[in-house]
């Protein structure tokens, strides 16, 4: 099977969207013009936002770029947890001089979401945190888009596999930002991106991009080789100059501090930059998604405006001391620069048979 989006890119780089902030139109032009495939993160942002970021990269770019979508899903959390969870945060809250948000659960306003990627049609539609219903999956497929799915494991794959998807994202533990698992609990998988390529390519006969700290072209080249079709990359671009990444996050982004998992921002699990939020929270924060995204995010929208790194979810995989400080543009030529570069180094160690 081939997917023609992927069969047409001059670099086999796929912009990974990062919610949040760090993606914006002028990140997907700029990965367009170097060969790449630009995306934008729809998570977080009201309809009428989502719609102006596709015209924004429109009038930026004459290449094909995606959309990403989270799958809304689960059950409410226990009220008692979150609240709980409000009164540990309370003091952080008053010293910054923010009020906490409001805890709801929703579905990131999936409906209507789709209704304006039918109205104003992209290349790609990718879904993350599970698979959409049926509907959804009609609806973009009516529109001519490609339908990518983000798996985790070869059980999830082969789930995906039964919707027909264009292509598979599988992603590594390694990876920055939440966790793409169907089910978020102790049970989900704890694959490395290696490892789950290789499974997932056993299971099922979809193009696959593989996602998960691939910040160099070495390990862009690695993945290649592994079967995939393309890297799916963000972390490598948190401090490109088209991206919206906080003066905070570029800086931290930069050192060389490890990455955890924790639930202390969003009540997902999900790969960021040690910062004294999580050792002070991270413990007790609840499995409570996106009650404790909506609870957090004034005091991290404040860590933001002020440049306090120990306020802000720091997401980014485990290799972002590598990450670039340049145009977009130039590292994604890099990357397939280095990543070809790497690849034929690497059979020039193999004896000839």
């Amino acid at each position: 099977m081939t997917s023609p989006v992927l069969s047409r890119l001059e670099v086999p780089v796929v912009l990974a969207p990062m919610a949040g902030g760090p993606s914006t139109p002028a990140l997907a032009a700029a990965v367009n013009r170097g060969g790449g495939l630009g995306f934008l993160a729809a998570g977080y942002l009201n309809p009428e936002r989502v719609g102006a970021n596709i015209a924004a990269t429109r009038a930026l770019t004459d290449g094909p770029f995606g959309v990403n979508v989270f799958v809304g899903g689960g059950r409410p959390a226990e009220p008692g947890l979150v609240d709980a969870y409000a009164h540990r945060l309370s003091d952080d809250a008053a010293r910054a001089g923010i009020a906490l948000g409001e805890p709801r659960f929703d579905d990131d306003a999936f409906t209507d979401k789709l209704a304006v990627l039918s109205e104003s049609p992209v290349a790609v539609v990718s879904f993350t945190f599970g698979l959409p219903p049926a509907t959804a999956v009609d609806a973009v497929r009516a529109t001519g888009a490609e339908l990518w799915l983000t798996v985790t494991s070869p059980e999830e794959a082969l789930a995906a596999a039964r919707l027909g998807p264009d292509a598979l994202i599988v992603q590594g533990i390694e990876a920055g930002g939440h966790r793409g698992v169907f089910v978020d609990d102790e049970r989900q998988s704890e694959l490395t991106l290696l490892a789950a390529l290789q499974l997932v390519r056993a299971a099922v006969d979809v193009p696959l991009i593989a996602a998960g700290a691939i910040t160099t072209g070495a390990a862009l080249g690695a993945v290649l080789v592994a079967g995939a079709a393309a890297g799916q990359i963000g972390t490598a671009y948190l401090r490109s100059d088209e991206a919206g990444t906080s003066p905070a996050q570029r800086d931290a982004t930069a050192t060389d501090r490890s990455t955890v998992l924790t639930r202390a921002f969003s009540g997902r699990l999900a790969r960021g930059i040690v910062n004294r939020w999580h050792e002070q929270h991270g413990g007790d924060a609840p499995r409570a998604y996106p009650e404790v995204h909506h609870l957090t995010s004034p005091l991290r929208a404040h860590g933001r405006a002020v440049g306090d790194p120990d306020l802000i979810n720091l997401w980014a995989g485990q290799a972002h001391p590598l990450a670039p400080e340049r145009s977009a543009e130039e590292i994604t030529r890099a990357l397939g620069r280095d990543a070809r570069a790497a690849i034929l180094a690497a059979a020039a160690r193999l004896p000839d048979q």
